[in-house]
């Protein structure tokens, strides 16, 4: 193990925490949970602070941290949509987006070549909003009372359900076009032996 390990061990740690995380939601601990879902993201923003601060970064550690990240979120949208907390039709939305996300990486990889996950800036705001649906959601099972409000609880689902649509449209485009593009081109076969600029993914 050397230094550059580093934060693709931290990147492992945090899919640890998912089990007992969404335990304790089941069990209804949710000040452990959310304690545990803050350890998370904290140990997110460690290894990517890492891998940049130190170019750290691995092909392995890009396609493994947004895996960790989606284990974390998925998870707890569906932990919390089987308790009635988030509506059943956002958790499909989110989900969705996942699953289109996926099969267009895996059949990227088969037909195109390789690729690299690096989530575009509507797919970070998205992964943001859903990070803070999700605080308010455990925040408010915790203590009872929502610390935004009703109102303001409610726009945010709608606005979750709007970015992740609109990210799962941006993902679409953008990666369909360009394999589009590289199938057309004459270069394909070099194209398919480089990995793709960075700039969108999970």
């Amino acid at each position: 193990m050397t230094r550059r390990d580093i934060p693709n061990l931290i990147t492992l740690l945090r899919i640890l925490l998912v089990p007992p995380f969404l335990f304790a939601l089941w069990k209804g601990d949710y000040w452990v949970a959310l304690a545990l879902f803050l350890v998370a993201g904290a140990s997110d923003g460690l290894d990517g602070f890492l891998a940049k601060r130190y170019d750290w970064g691995t092909r392995f550690g890009s396609i493994l941290d947004p895996i960790a990240d989606k284990l974390l979120l998925v998870g707890a949208f569906l932990a919390l949509t089987w308790m009635g907390r988030i509506p059943l039709w956002l958790a499909i939305v989110v989900l969705g987006r996942d699953v289109l996300i996926v099969l267009g990486a895996v059949a990227y990889h088969f037909w195109i070549g390789r690729y690299r996950l690096d989530p575009a800036g509507l797919s970070k705001i998205n992964t943001l909003i859903q990070i803070v649906l999700v605080l308010v959601v455990i925040i408010t099972a915790a203590t009872g009372k929502t610390p935004v409000g009703e109102q303001l609880t409610t726009w945010l689902i709608y606005i979750t359900m709007v970015t992740t649509v609109i990210s799962g449209v941006h993902y679409t485009f953008v990666w369909g076009r360009r394999a589009l593009m590289i199938k057309r081109s004459p270069l394909s076969k070099q194209h398919r032996q480089s990995p793709p600029p960075s700039g969108e993914g999970l």
